[in-house]
């Protein structure tokens, strides 16, 4: 085992034994997932959950309602994601697609596509790039895809995984390439609430995290 790939196991290792190995289930239906993870651009987890919430309220589960409502009633029920004029459009878009090419809202047939196949069909949906489309594939089919979110990606620069200045799509790569599939589901959610808890952005907790003896970053600082 090269040095990163003993250090990625080591990290993944250590966040579970601190934060725990959460079961997989999907939270989401795929397409509520999909739908989610497009109010989720350029927002906090919090805001895109809320607008989420208020469109499901307005309209409950009938997504051909959605698809067909006035996009004022949109904008209005996604309001507090903030872009909803980009992102209502998008919704309908993504509904619209579904509705001509499959006849239902649904993304049951992503199951039977290989990562690749799956990866390129999402990001075929207004609004949808690598990360949301990873999202919907490893949290709704547990498909190995690795998604890199803001955390995921300082993270994985300070631990010296990835180069400093390694765009999303390289630090996927690094990850897909130094750990199991089996690890994916777990190290994604527990580098995100460790990014949220301790590896802040400007303030890092380093005195407090369990992986500063081989962060690099941690070290640099020290």
């Amino acid at each position: 085992m090269d040095r990163r790939a003993e250090k990625a196991q080591m990290a993944c290792d250590r966040l579970a034994a601190f934060y725990g190995i959460p079961d997989w289930r999907p939270h989401f239906e795929p397409v509520d997932e999909l739908i989610l993870t497009i109010l989720s651009a350029n927002t906090n987890d919090r805001n895109s959950l809320a607008a989420f919430r208020t469109l499901k309220a307005r309209f409950g589960d009938d997504w051909d309602a959605v698809r067909t409502a006035p996009l004022d009633e949109i904008k209005t029920a996604i309001r507090v994601a903030g872009m909803y004029n980009q992102k209502a459009p998008r919704i309908v878009q993504s509904l619209e697609k579904l509705h001509s090419e499959i006849g239902s809202y649904t993304l049951a047939h992503l199951a039977e596509m290989s990562v690749d196949e799956a990866l390129v069909y999402l990001q075929g949906f207004p609004g949808v790039g690598h990360k949301t489309a990873s999202i919907v594939l490893l949290f709704c089919f547990r498909k190995p895809t690795f998604p890199v979110d803001t955390h995921v990606q300082r993270q994985s620069q300070r631990l010296g995984i990835s180069r400093a200045k390694a765009a999303p799509l390289e630090v996927k790569r690094d990850w897909e390439t130094l750990l199991p599939d089996a690890d994916y589901y777990t190290l994604h959610l527990n580098l995100i609430q460790h990014g949220r808890e301790v590896c802040d952005a400007r303030a890092p907790r380093c005195d407090a995290c369990v992986l500063r003896s081989i962060c690099d970053f941690a070290k640099e600082k020290k």
